[in-house]
């Protein structure tokens, strides 16, 4: 049996453990990002994330729950900001964190003992189509496909279906989208504020999403419903985003616990 250290933290309620990644074992992480992410039978989490020491700051490599690999999350990356500050390897305000979506800046806002506060530069959103009409579960959906590190699949409706997350299921997987995409039903409550829920790709519903806030309020800005600064309001309570010369994400990042997972493969 073998002993894995993980640290439990949440983003707007976006789960992760956190393992140095000079601790984690060698072998399939694949299986063992399945394994230990397991709700009942493991720690839970939407995602496993190891963390490497380097000149200057940290890198990051986030399994997601299905073992899966993924680009970044920006939930988990104010994750892994706030498990450098507190052991002592980033020192505050400003730190930067180097993900498969490449280099991120986070901007320590506050901190309450184990709760932090960013704001983290997501860079600028690339867009591929700002209108797509998607037929999904017989009918025809609105949505704007764009790339935030990571692939965002953002479909505005006026009122949230009662199966999206049937019709989620179904986008993330759609033939467009070969490398599968993260969704977000998005609405528009005025200019400076949107509603969002999210299907994460790899992970299925989660509370909230960094970088599907982003996508959606991204979105919502291109296509002149919204303006920034924007709200987003999850289930998992409010981030904000600007957009100036880059587009920054302002969200919570929260120690949850610290333990070791026992993994017999």
């Amino acid at each position: 049996m073998t002993e894995i250290p993980f640290s439990k933290l949440h983003g707007a309620e976006n789960d992760f453990l956190l393992t140095w990644a000079e601790e984690a074992p060698g072998g399939e992480l694949a299986k063992i990002a399945r394994r230990i992410c397991a709700r009942t039978t493991g720690i839970g989490a939407d995602g496993w994330m190891l963390v490497t020491r380097e000149s200057g700051g940290l890198r990051t490599r986030l399994f997601n729950s299905d073992g899966s690999e993924a680009e970044i999350s920006g939930n988990g990356t104010r994750c892994a900001a706030a498990f450098g500050i507190s052991g002592g390897v980033l020192r505050p305000p400003d730190v930067s964190i180097s993900t498969a979506a490449g280099l991120k800046r986070l901007k320590m806002i506050s901190r309450e003992a184990n709760k932090f506060l960013f704001e983290m530069d997501m860079g600028l959103p690339r867009i591929e189509e700002l209108r797509a009409d998607l037929r999904l579960a017989g009918r025809r959906f609105d949505a704007t496909v764009l790339n935030v590190g990571n692939p965002q699949c953002a479909i505005f409706v006026d009122e949230l279906p009662e199966d999206w997350r049937r019709v989620a299921e179904e986008c993330e997987r759609d033939k467009r989208f070969p490398q599968r995409t993260n969704v977000s039903f998005v609405q528009v409550v005025d200019r400076r504020q949107v509603r969002a829920v999210f299907f994460e790709r790899g992970a299925g519903e989660t509370r909230s999403s960094g970088t599907g806030s982003t996508g959606a309020a991204c979105a919502a800005i291109l296509r002149d419903v919204a303006e920034s600064p924007v709200e987003i309001r999850t289930p998992a309570g409010s981030m904000a985003l600007r957009w100036q010369e880059s587009v920054y994400l302002t969200g919570p990042a929260e120690f949850i616990g610290e333990g070791r997972f026992f993994l017999d493969l």
